[in-house]
This record gives C-alpha cells, sequence and structure tokens, in this order.
C-alpha cells in the first residue's frame, strides 16, 4: 500500500467515470480511496468531509461535473436540454457547502466551458470534451498554485522557526504540497528543521487526524496541541509565524477559516507573532466586501457532543451552536500568501493588485 503522502488527494478514473478521493473521515486510522459516481455520492463526499479544504473541494467539484456530464449528454442530446440539466447538476453539487468559494468557483468555470462550447459548436459531445480538459486544467493549476504559495509562504520564515498551524491546510485540503504546509514542506526539503505544532482543532480534529499524520510521516518535527494551549507556546517564544489556509478572503482581508482560527490570530498579535493567511486567488472573493458578506456554514450538534465519544459528553436536550467557520479580521493578519506574491494592508489594494497580475497572464515559475 503506498503511503499518503504518494497519493494524491483528488483523481479521476476516466475509464470508470469516477471521482476518486481519500476518505478523510477514517484518518489517521485507514487510508480507504473512494470511487464516486453519481450526484449524490460526490454531494455526500463533500457534506460529510469525506473530502474537504478549499483547494480539494474545488478540484473534486470540476472532476465531479464532468463525469457526471457524461452522464446527462447519454440523456440529453439536445444542447439546450443538455445544458439544462448541467445546470441543475452544478446547483445541486454546489449546495453541499457554502462557505469555501473554490467550491462554486469551480462549478461556475466548468459551466461556462460547456455553455460556450455548445454556443460556439452546437454540440454536447464537444462539450463535454472540453469539460474534461477544464477539470484537468483545474487540477493541474491546483498542484502549481500550492507550490508558488510554499515559495512565497518559505520567503517569510528562516531555518529552525517553530510555526503553528490550524486544521488541515495540507496536503489532505488540496490535491499536493497544500496551501499553509506548503511552506513547511518545501523548508523540509531544504533541511531547514521548522518545529511545527498543530493544534487539533474542535469539533473535528483535522489538525490532530490529518496535519498531524502527514506531517509526522513526512518527517517532518510534529507536536500536537489542544486549542487552548496556542497561547501558552507562543508565550514560551516557540511560535515565531502562524500559517493557516482559509476557504474564503473578502476583498477587504478578512478571512473565514475553521473555526478557532480568530482566535490563534489574536493571541498571535498579543504576543507580537506574524499571522499569515493561505490562500490560492480562487480562494478570494472580491465580490464579498467584508467578512461580514461571507456566510457561515453551521452543522450538526452531535459532532460536538458525541462524535468522538464512547458516550455522549454533553447532557441531552443542551443547546449546541457549532459553526463550521469564524472569521478572521484583516487587522489580525500580517500577510496573505498567494500564488502571485504576499498581499499587505490594506489588502482592498494588495489584492487588486494581486487580481492585475492574474488577469494580465503573469506566470507562475
Amino acid at each position: 500500500m503506498k503511503k499518503l503522502m504518494e497519493i494524491d488527494t483528488v483523481d479521476l478514473n476516466d475509464e470508470e467515470s469516477a471521482v476518486v478521493i481519500i476518505d478523510q473521515t477514517l484518518l489517521p486510522g485507514e487510508v480507504k480511496m473512494l470511487n464516486l459516481k453519481t450526484a449524490k455520492e460526490i454531494w455526500d463526499a463533500i457534506y460529510l468531509l469525506q473530502v474537504r479544504g478549499a483547494p480539494a473541494i474545488g478540484v473534486s467539484a470540476a472532476f465531479g461535473l464532468y463525469v457526471l456530464s457524461k452522464g446527462i449528454a447519454s440523456d440529453e442530446k439536445e444542447p439546450e436540454a443538455f445544458l439544462k440539466k448541467l445546470a441543475e447538476t452544478r446547483d445541486y453539487l454546489d449546495s453541499s457547502r457554502p462557505t469555501a468559494v473554490n467550491l462554486s468557483w469551480a462549478l461556475k468555470r466548468m459551466y461556462a466551458v460547456a455553455e460556450k462550447t455548445v454556443k460556439e459548436t452546437g454540440s454536447v459531445e464537444k462539450a463535454v470534451e472540453e469539460m474534461h480538459r477544464e477539470s484537468i486544467a483545474i487540477r493541474d493549476e491546483d498542484i502549481e498554485v500550492c507550490r508558488k504559495i510554499g515559495e512565497n509562504g518559505l520567503a517569510l520564515v528562516k531555518p529552525g522557526d517553530g510555526i503553528l498551524t490550524h486544521c488541515n491546510a495540507g496536503k489532505l485540503a488540496a490535491v499536493r504540497y497544500g496551501t499553509a504546509t506548503a511552506p513547511i514542506y518545501l523548508g523540509h526539503e531544504k533541511g531547514y528543521d521548522f518545529k511545527v505544532f498543530c493544534d487539533e482543532t474542535r469539533p473535528l480534529l483535522q489538525g490532530a487526524r490529518l496535519t498531524a499524520f502527514e506531517l509526522y510521516e513526512s518527517g517532518v518535527d510534529t507536536t500536537l496541541i489542544c486549542d487552548n494551549m496556542s497561547a501558552l507556546v507562543m508565550k514560551k517564544g516557540w511560535v515565531n509565524a502562524v500559517f493557516v489556509g482559509c476557504d474564503r478572503v473578502a476583498a477587504n482581508g478578512d478571512a473565514a477559516n475553521k473555526i478557532g482560527t480568530s482566535v490563534v490570530a489574536a493571541v498571535a498579535k498579543q504576543y507580537n507573532v506574524p499571522m499569515y493567511i493561505c490562500a490560492p486567488t480562487s480562494t478570494i472573493d472580491m465580490a464579498s466586501k467584508t467578512g461580514d458578506d461571507i456566510v457561515i456554514e453551521e452543522r450538526k450538534p452531535e459532532e460536538v457532543t458525541e462524535m468522538w465519544y464512547e458516550k455522549r459528553m454533553a447532557p441531552k436536550g443542551v443547546k449546541v451552536f457549532n459553526p463550521a467557520f469564524d472569521v478572521t479580521d484583516h487587522s489580525l493578519i500580517a500577510g496573505i500568501v498567494t500564488e502571485y506574491g504576499v498581499a499587505r494592508a490594506p489588502y482592498t489594494e494588495s489584492l487588486a493588485e494581486i487580481f492585475k497580475k492574474k488577469e494580465a497572464g503573469a506566470v507562475l515559475k
């Protein structure tokens, strides 16, 4: 059996018309691959966190809509009927998780390719072919973007530094490398000897189950801590930088990430530790002016009260508030690391400049 780091988190099996993912709900105990073939299976995989992390969700959605388009094309030969059914499928998949902008971004991009091809050629078959090419392009871009984020983030730290990360923005949240862990992996390859602290990340324990697992397997010096220990390790001077991913960044630099990220940011500010958001431009939503515009997903109370326990750990009937994300105010963020460079405050200006580079066709090297 291959090691975790030798497997792409998301892949396409075109012959079997399946999206292939690592079932992250079983980690670290079992590395199991799932073949997703139906819209319900793809929707469930995203909602149930079998695949999670903004970049990985985006790639899964792209592969998913392509796989489903093949079945739609066999049932709907007329271009208008094909596009109508494809749009319905797009919207269904988009409803699985509302906060991660990569989901809607990838689905819109895939549908736009199909719509454009149908209008230009009148061919449903050609539209499916172009969707295949686009889904592969989205996957390849994710790999290259994460590598470049790693290079840009690595320039912000030095050998021997202590780094704290929250949740999982590692290779399991992307196809390879990850976003927040990309600087760690690239530094590890260069012998930087980072000391990494992983927050466990309640209530779903992505830091404990996923980040600690993949970093430890890769040979990175990794220490797992409970979420409420971050202040202590920063006060002791063991942390020189915080790297986290995100699910959506607003135009002013406010960033939505896994619940608890804003607490880490506030603590980092207290102890003068720079907090960096690692975000591909596909995760930056310039249509959201501030974090107040970001819809925050709320999840089932059972995730808090009983999911990881043999016996329920809260009184029956007690009210539970279980938001999946919080929004870190831009004033707490030292920089937003993208594939086109590091944005600094004021973010309304620097993020706009990042997108100018992107729109001008700047080459990632």
